[in-house]
């Protein structure tokens, strides 16, 4: 049996470092395209079970927890997200450009497409 694969976007507007949200329900992100323009910075996200409070991401390795952050990536890249971290027990999404310790303002409206598989 072949999963459904569903295309989301989600924008970040001029002067902003945080998305508006995804609605994930049903289907977890496989793959990040980047916008054709990116002002440099690293790629973060929020998290969030019930779509009102939300969290940054981050996971355990190697018995640390760490912001999972996608460093450098660049316009148009299309990035695989690895599954063991994305996104257990979320529901719904935001994409922030930088981290959450250093956000990096965006400087136009940058659209990104997460591609998903329907779990």
């Amino acid at each position: 049996m072949t999963s459904d694969i569903k295309t989301f976007t989600c924008t970040i507007a001029s002067g902003a470092s945080l998305s508006d949200a995804i609605n994930l329900r049903g289907y977890t992100p496989m793959t990040l395209i980047m916008p054709g323009t990116w002002t440099a910075a690293s790629v973060s996200f929020q998290t969030s079970s019930d779509g009102a409070t939300f969290g940054n991401l981050y996971y355990l390795s190697t018995l640390a927890v760490t912001e999972y952050a996608i460093t450098s990536p660049a316009a148009d890249y299309q990035i695989v997200l690895p599954p063991e971290i994305f996104f257990t027990g979320a529901t719904h999404l935001k994409i922030r450009s930088g981290t959450a310790g250093s956000p990096t303002n965006q400087g136009g409206a940058r659209t990104m497409t997460l591609v998903c598989r329907e779990f």
